[in-house]
């Protein structure tokens, strides 16, 4: 009687929002604040004229509480071309049933579930390292394609990474991990007036210290987020005391007044110990880069194409691999929402506290990150970033301190992995 009952009100739901007009809404498989994700398939999968491909997740909300999907319609346009973040084929209105208008954005859809899912399948243990490391390269790839495009994620986390055929092995059975949900993220330059709002964006587990203590989200806080991913991973839990589960007031306080670390576990290789460490520095000066962590012994040597093997559970309907994408001109419906309407809506677990000056001019959000190139950047000489740390970073002190990089003066957001460096004192 109750899966009877689902289904029921599925079927209430599809009816509601309405079918496209190349293709079909199929059943719910997410829900979050935003609004709801369905299985959508093409009415006509054959057409050799179809620009979408067979099978796809559509993320539906109503237009008058679509400012998130809307936002992070916004964004994917922008970040077109990396393989390792979710692809969108356009966007498109329906009417319901009811007569309501609902805004929709078709996007790639992630057959082997998400990586939250994935790690829940593990019953606790974790991941294999090997299969770890796909993924961290993966998401790492993502993470800074994302920053080199000025942008910050804002709420990168495990239920957010989708898992997705490898399309480069096709037959493979073979899954790569790529970034979505985009309806959070932001610009990583903005106005002085900007830097001042008064709250953070994301999700409590997956905060940095600079997030919780000063409300300031760039680049560096996503590379605190993915050591959480990878340190959930490897063990099969939350990042802070996995063990037991925390109201959010609490992890925002180890976070912040405890300046507390995530605990790394000894029962992992060294690499991917310092790999972590890397992640983890409460300095955000001091935090390595994604694009420092792609030349980390953790990832070395694995190909782009690599992904992991075919999971269980997969639906025969998820071997179907996705065709060219929609360009910006094809067939797009505007739903017309001003740009002051954005962010209404957040992800479901996720908290958005917004200021009075969010509703100012969104051309402030899309100020040319080169003409902000002249600022200056945060420490001007770099002389130590990994290989040991004070108390206050949870690294280990040696006798590297008296080793620095050399004299000359590198910009940090453009150095590559130093195998041994250290850490100053204090941090």
């Amino acid at each position: 009687m109750a899966g009877k009952g689902r289904s029921v009100v599925q079927e209430k739901d599809m009816n509601e929002y309405g079918d496209g007009v190349a293709w079909i809404r199929g059943s719910m498989i997410g829900k979050g604040g935003f609004g709801c994700v369905y299985l959508a398939t093409l009415r006509n999968p054959r057409s050799k004229y179809s620009c979408l491909p067979p099978v796809m997740a559509v993320k539906s909300a109503e237009v008058s509480v679509s400012g998130s999907i809307q936002k992070e319609r916004e964004v994917l346009s922008n970040l077109k071309g990396c393989c390792n973040i979710i692809r969108c084929f356009g966007e498109e209105t329906t009417v319901g049933d009811n007569g309501v208008m609902v805004y929709n954005l078709l996007l790639e859809y992630g057959s082997g579930g998400t990586l939250a899912d994935r790690i829940k399948k593990s019953g606790g243990d974790g991941l294999p390292e090997f299969e770890v490391r796909v993924y961290a390269k993966s998401i790492l790839r993502g993470l800074n394609y994302i920053h080199g495009n000025g942008y910050v994620h804002c709420d990168l986390k495990p239920d957010n990474i989708l898992l997705v055929r490898n399309a480069a092995r096709e037959g493979s059975g073979e899954f790569r991990a790529k970034i979505g949900d985009f309806g959070l993220a932001k610009r990583a330059k903005q106005s002085k007036k900007r830097k001042l709002e008064a709250y953070w964006r994301g999700t409590p587990m997956y905060l940095s210290p600079e997030a919780v203590i000063d409300n300031v989200q760039d680049a560096p806080c996503d590379v605190w987020a993915l050591g959480c991913i990878v340190l959930e991973m490897l063990t099969g839990k939350p990042p802070w005391d996995g063990n037991k589960e925390l109201k959010a007031e609490e992890v925002l306080s180890k976070i912040g007044a405890g300046h507390e670390l995530p605990k790394i576990p000894n029962g992992i290789s060294k690499e991917a110990r310092d790999f972590l460490k890397g992640c983890f520095v409460r300095k955000s000066m001091y935090r390595l880069t994604s694009e420092m962590l792609l030349n980390h012994p953790f990832v070395e040597g694995l190909d782009d194409d690599d992904a992991v093997a075919e999971m269980e559970d997969v639906e025969d309907l998820n071997k179907i691999e996705s065709i060219a994408s929609v360009s910006d001109s094809d067939d797009e419906l505007s739903c017309g929402l001003l740009p002051g309407e954005w962010g209404d809506a957040s992800e479901d677990d996720s908290f958005y506290y917004w200021s009075d000056e969010d509703v100012d001019d969104e051309e402030d959000e899309i100020v040319s990150i080169s003409a902000e190139g002249e600022e200056e950047s945060e420490g001007d000489e770099i002389k130590d970033v990994m290989g040991s740390s004070s108390a206050d970073a949870g690294l280990d002190q040696s006798n590297e301190m008296s080793k620095q990089i050399s004299s000359q003066s590198l910009p940090k957001r453009q150095q590559h992995y130093p195998f041994s460096l250290t850490i100053p004192a204090g941090i």
